[in-house]
């Protein structure tokens, strides 16, 4: 059951993904909660850092290992803005994370149910609690607003690379 607090902390890893996107990233963000505080938050820096591995939810466990100085986060609630991928889900499965609460599904690699259930797996060695659709549509939204404008920026510099093209002939 989603909390009175759960939006708010939704709302701060969307503002988080806006970060994400104003340093060109794809717009992920991700906060940790333990006891009420975020012990952690990340946004994605893959590109930036030159660093598969940078992906929201791996930004917010690192620092949240940090803050309580162990790597086990036992009983904290990670929100995220999009559904984890398989790389996020084996972390959170290791950092033994309690739950996770996640806006918009993915449909191409997500971890969470959506295409594969790494949390409730008959081989998994700690079972997390999942819950879906939190502010699903403004996060949803925000990725889809996201990709729109890079396919147009993308449009947009093969239109001008064609024509410089013609240019030069």
């Amino acid at each position: 059951m989603i909390n009175q607090d759960a939006n708010r902390y939704m709302q701060r890893a969307m503002e988080l993904a806006a970060i994400a996107e104003n340093e060109g990233e794809v717009p992920v963000g991700a906060v940790i909660v333990l006891n009420d505080e975020i012990i952690g938050e990340g946004w994605n820096r893959s590109i930036g850092t030159h660093d598969a591995t940078a992906h929201a939810e791996m930004m917010a466990i690192k620092q949240a290992g940090q803050k309580v100085e162990n790597y086990r986060l036992v009983d904290a609630t990670l929100y995220v803005t999009l559904e984890p991928c398989p790389m996020c889900a084996g972390a959170i499965v290791h950092s033994r994370i309690k739950k996770v609460i996640f806006g918009a599904p993915d449909m191409k690699t997500g971890a969470s149910g959506s295409v594969i259930n790494l949390f409730t797996s008959a081989t998994a060695f700690h079972v997390v609690e999942c819950e879906s659709g939190l502010m699903e549509e403004a996060c949803r939204e925000q990725l889809q607003a996201f990709f729109k404008r890079r396919r147009k920026e993308k449009k947009e510099e093969r239109k001008l690379q064609r024509e410089e093209d013609l240019k030069n002939k």
